[in-house]
C-alpha cells in the first residue's frame, strides 16, 4: 500500500481512536497517526541500501523498476519474495511494545504501527502477493546464514 494511503487510513483510524477515548491526549493521538505511516521509513533505508543515494526521488525510482521486474516475473509464474523491511516484522512490534513498559508513547506507536500493518496485510491479500512479504526477523535472518 502507498504511503498516501496509510496517512488516509492513519488519520481516520487516529480520529476515530480520538472520538472513542476523549481521555487520550492529543500527543499520543499524533503518535498514533505518525507510527501509522513512518513505520515505512523502512522502505526508504531498503531504497538507499540498494541505491546507494539518500535522494527520495531515487528511492521512488528504485521501487518502480523493483515493481515492474516484480510484475514480469510473475507473468512468468515466478513468485518470489520481497525486500526484508525490519520495521514490519513481528520482533519489532514486539520490541515496541515492550519498551512500553519503560514509557506509554511506545504503546502508542505500537497501536499506530499495529494498525499499518493490518493494512498491509488486507492489502497484500488482495493483490495476492501475501508470499512476498517476511514477517519474521528470524526466519529471515537464519535464512541468510544459510
Amino acid at each position: 500500500m502507498i504511503p498516501r494511503w496509510h496517512m488516509f487510513f492513519g488519520g481516520l483510524f487516529s480520529l476515530l481512536v480520538w472520538i472513542t477515548f476523549p481521555w487520550i491526549n492529543w500527543f499520543y493521538i499524533l503518535i498514533i497517526f505518525l507510527s501509522s505511516f513512518l513505520i515505512d521509513f523502512d522502505h526508504y533505508l531498503v531504497a538507499v541500501y540498494h541505491t546507494k543515494n539518500i535522494g527520495l526521488i531515487n528511492a521512488l525510482r528504485f521501487y518502480d523498476l523493483a515493481k515492474a521486474k516484480e510484475r514480469e516475473k510473475r507473468k512468468r509464474g515466478i513468485r518470489e519474495k520481497g525486500f526484508f523491511f525490519l520495521f514490519h516484522t513481528i520482533e519489532f512490534h514486539l520490541i515496541v511494545l515492550l519498551m512500553g513498559i519503560v514509557h506509554e508513547i511506545f504503546v502508542y506507536a505500537f497501536i499506530g504501527m499495529f494498525f499499518h500493518s493490518i493494512l498491509d496485510l488486507a492489502d497484500l491479500i488482495y493483490k495476492g502477493e501475501l508470499y512476498r512479504r517476511e514477517y519474521l526477523m528470524t526466519r529471515w535472518l537464519i535464512k541468510k546464514l544459510k
